[in-house]
């Protein structure tokens, strides 16, 4: 019996593994980023390819956060200095309420749109490992930075680095 148990386990699992496929392929540098299409929190509907032409701005984050909440303002700043004909930011709630992020928004002032991703699909795309998470895609949707953790944008080096991404 065990004879028999041991090389019928190994087919039932390298079985199992074929059947599964590969994962869907996570955003790389130097790569198309993963398209999508999420609805914001006002309703409008945003798909990533509709934005080629532009610099985007992708950040993914939560309201129980404190590192999100941080740079929330200097997102604000960086998004009324871009231009908007050549740059687009936009935020992913992930793991929250759209109406706390709405709320908190309001807050600050912040106008840039919140895009909601209710079974965290889009979040599975970029493969996420925690927020925030801030992805810059060039002007052909490709990913050309991917930034962990919080940022200060408003910093002289971060705001050079997206003035040049938009100038290109």
């Amino acid at each position: 019996m065990k004879k028999i148990f041991l090389p019928l386990a190994l087919c039932c699992f390298l079985f199992l593994i074929s059947a599964c496929g590969s994962p869907p392929p996570k955003a790389v540098v130097g790569q198309p980023a993963p398209d999508f299409t999420l609805v914001d929190t006002k309703g409008q509907t945003w798909t990533l390819s509709d934005l080629k032409g532009k610099v985007v701005f992708l950040n993914f984050w939560a309201t129980w956060c404190p590192p999100c909440i941080e740079e929330m303002p200097a997102m604000q700043k960086v998004h009324a200095f871009l231009p908007r004909d050549r740059f687009v930011m936009l935020t992913i709630l992930n793991n929250d309420q759209p109406a706390l992020a709405d709320s908190f928004l309001a807050r600050i002032g912040a106008t840039f749109p919140v895009l909601i991703d209710p079974q965290n699909q889009t979040a599975s795309q970029y493969g996420l490992t925690g927020v925030p998470e801030t992805y810059i895609l060039d002007k052909e949707g490709v990913l050309r930075e991917k930034f962990i953790g919080g940022v200060r944008w408003d910093a002289p080096e971060a705001m050079q680095m997206l003035v040049e991404y938009v100038a290109q």
